[in-house]
């Protein structure tokens, strides 16, 4: 615990380091599961800034990519920086979130019983000792980010009102809207779309369009369409490893992914 303490103490308020470009390393990661490769021998580089899109039949590893990086998971063997000098692997998953990681399951987890507002008030990131967060009164500062946040993910108006009341897609971009409370340089986003109405779909794109480029946002999708519409860079996972890279037209014409995966009558 003393060791893990200290490795926080130094990173806490450092910032990754970028100048190559990446802010997600992951390199010759092996995940097994009694005699099974979740991860096999995985290489994955996320650049800063940019909006990736994980894709890949169910088993195929996306959601132990996320685990490990996070935290959740400590992989068998393998590499996983934040930026070049921040090494997760020696961070448990409160230390990852405070360095600047923020994760979005697929099932929304709001505070339904209280209001928007309070819900982005409380995911702050500041001290969260009880005390504190009774008794805390918001800076000038605080109190613009959370209108920006609430402008950039359209609840301005539900401000006041109960999470509980959002529809399905609200409480969404509320999730998300805590996570950018808490300053993240990296999102990593669950199937956003599940649930959604065509028109909350349309809405969510535009949001993880935006983000990207002050954040680095990783989206794990099995909506096509929805893929489509946001993809910038697509990776394919395959039996815990990257099978293909590229735009979303390299990765359809790509004769191993329409083998394995987007088979040849989908695309």
């Amino acid at each position: 615990m003393k060791q893990q303490a200290s490795v926080m103490g130094a990173t806490e308020n450092l910032v990754p380091d970028t100048r190559h470009g990446v802010i997600l390393y992951m390199e010759n990661v092996s995940v097994s599961f009694d005699g099974f490769k979740a991860l096999n021998d995985l290489n994955l580089y996320i650049n800063d800034g940019e909006l990736r899109c994980l894709i890949g039949a169910n088993g195929a590893g996306k959601t132990t990519l996320m685990d490990v990086i996070t935290g959740k998971t400590r992989p068998d063997q393998g590499k996983v920086n934040f930026g070049q000098q921040i090494d997760l692997l020696k961070l448990n998953e409160a230390e990852i979130a405070q360095a600047g990681i923020g994760r979005k399951f697929q099932k929304p987890t709001v505070f339904e019983a209280l209001s928007v507002y309070e819900n982005l008030y409380l995911s702050l990131k500041m001290d969260k000792g009880i005390w504190c967060s009774l008794w805390h009164k918001l800076n000038g500062e605080q109190k613009d980010d959370i209108e920006r946040i609430l402008a950039t993910i359209g609840l301005t108006e539900q401000r006041h009102g109960l999470a509980g009341n959002l529809s399905h897609g609200q409480k969404q971009w509320l999730e998300i809207g805590m996570l950018l409370a808490a300053k993240p340089r990296v999102l990593l986003v669950d199937e956003p779309v599940a649930g959604m109405t065509l028109q909350e779909t349309e809405r969510t794109a535009e949001l993880l369009t935006s983000l990207a480029g002050e954040h680095s946002v990783v989206v794990v999708e099995h909506d096509m369409s929805f893929v489509r519409s946001i993809a910038r860079t697509v990776t394919v996972l395959h039996q815990g490893s990257v099978l293909a890279e590229g735009t979303m037209a390299q990765i359809q014409s790509h004769p191993d992914v329409k083998r394995v995966y987007l088979g040849e009558e989908s695309t």
